[in-house]
């Protein structure tokens, strides 16, 4: 019987993701495997996600370990297949030159510009451009800008990756001997400053990794980072570096929408299947004021102001860990409720359940996070870039309150909730952050409890 092999490359998982970190392998050479079987475990810098089988099969071999990071397109394993085929040919590499400069709309991470020009990679984070003709993921930039790299210093790392490309673990390497004192000195920069300047201090992440040898003394527990939570702490302070945060803060009276829920929720899940949460609510009253208010569905590159005209809602969600992540809603202004419910559902599983495919983390226009999940009042989020705001809804609680009507003043039982709202002040002016805040809380306000499903 012939048989054939047949090539399992790393699929591409989104404009911006250029290489992918295996994290574990399911399946080992000998192994036999059915076409669409999870075969190994891999992790970008936006989600973790799972590699299928190709074809059926017995894994033949494995290129790449864990740890290892492996360009998008790269083959990472070889299947034997029972049959006449020809051996597949691995597709073409995945180059980071996917499509010319965008014109009018902004995404997470510019694309990267063509082997054969000048490295100028630019994303709303920072800004790093080389003289030399080579190209530099996002992620490598990320790393370089973290960790006080020069683009001097980046120009002289011998590259492991595709044509000489300096992939995630050469840039690791390079700061490990550099850290170390084994990194051989590159050469200076022209325009260096004088030595008498102080040189940049090191990363915060990297003070603490020195100073924990014996400076905390004996009763202390020391946690290394999860690659998640490292993630989400760099993403963080880039975010506070990048935007000049303000935050509004309002209050509303959501008893109308509280008692609808009450009402509907078991009839909600007899008839559509899925139980209906706040977060949908919400959700459709931020949408309806985004489309009065279009600017705060906008990004911002360089001096120019690029408002989207899809609104794609990110809803923070916790996960197990404890850690969070932020899937997206496309398009949620082209849902009802009910589909809003069933999506907010479908996504929150999947991120519970590690479920969540690259894309689904993709494309946020604005943000939702729902601090009250875990008792809060109100919150201070801080800005998922390249978006310019995103808002907080606290715990509801039942406050007596003074309610105004024709026949005079009354106190009355209510059910409260706090709204706050992080935005960019560079773009997004205190006037326009609050009066968005308080279309939101009117909308929540103002909820019909009669409607129906």
């Amino acid at each position: 019987m012939l048989m054939a092999l047949v090539d399992l490359v790393m699929p591409k998982m989104g404009e911006s993701i250029m290489e992918a970190t295996v994290l574990k392998w399911l399946k080992n050479p000998g192994d036999t495997v059915k076409q669409d079987e999870t075969v190994l475990e891999i992790a970008t810098d936006k989600v973790d996600s799972e590699v299928p089988s190709t074809a059926d099969g017995v894994m033949e071999e494995v290129l790449y370990q864990p740890n290892d990071v492996v360009p998008i397109g790269s083959v990472i394993a070889r299947i034997r297949t029972n049959g006449a085929a020809a051996e597949t040919p691995a597709p073409a590499i995945v180059a980071p030159i996917e499509q010319k400069a965008p014109e009018a709309v902004a995404v997470p991470v510019a694309p990267a510009a063509p082997v054969t020009e000048p490295a100028v990679v630019s994303n709303p984070e920072h800004t790093i451009t080389g003289n030399g003709n080579r190209f530099y993921s996002p992620l490598v930039l990320n790393i370089a800008a973290s960790e006080g790299v020069s683009m001097s210093e980046l120009e002289h790392i011998p590259g492991t990756g595709n044509e000489g490309r300096v992939t995630k673990k050469d840039i690791l390497q390079f700061v490990q001997n550099k850290k170390s004192g084994t990194q051989q000195p590159v050469a200076a920069p022209v325009q260096q400053p004088p030595a008498t300047k102080p040189a940049e201090p090191a990363p915060a992440s990297s003070q603490v990794i020195e100073r924990s040898s014996g400076s905390y003394g004996n009763n202390v527990e020391i946690i290394e980072m999860d690659r998640m939570r490292k993630l989400i702490a760099d993403h963080m302070v880039k975010s506070k570096q990048i935007s000049p945060h303000v935050t509004s803060f309002t209050e509303a009276d959501v008893t109308n929408l509280v008692l609808w829920r009450d009402k509907v929720k078991s009839q909600f899940i007899k008839q559509e299947g899925t139980k209906i949460t706040f977060t949908p609510l919400f959700i459709e009253a931020i949408v309806r004021c985004i489309k009065k208010y279009p600017l705060i569905n906008s990004s911002v590159e360089g001096d120019r102001i690029i408002v989207k005209k899809d609104i794609n809602v990110g809803m923070a969600t916790a996960l197990p860990s404890g850690n969070l992540i932020v899937p997206v809603i496309k398009n949620a202004d082209q849902f009802n409720l009910v589909g809003l419910t069933k999506q907010v559902n479908t996504l929150a599983d999947a991120a519970r359940n590690n479920k969540l495919k690259p894309e689904d983390t993709q494309g946020g226009t604005f943000t939702l996070t729902n601090v009250g999940t875990f008792g809060s009042l109100m919150g201070t989020p801080i800005i998922p870039q390249p978006q310019v705001a995103i808002l907080a809804v606290g715990a509801i609680k039942k406050r007596p309150v003074v309610i105004e009507t024709e026949q005079g003043d009354s106190i009355a039982i209510r059910h409260m909730m706090y709204l706050s709202m992080s935005y960019d002040h560079r773009i997004i002016d205190g006037s326009l952050g609050a009066t968005f805040l308080s279309a939101v809380a009117r909308e929540l306000e103002h909820f019909d409890s009669h409607r129906e499903i």
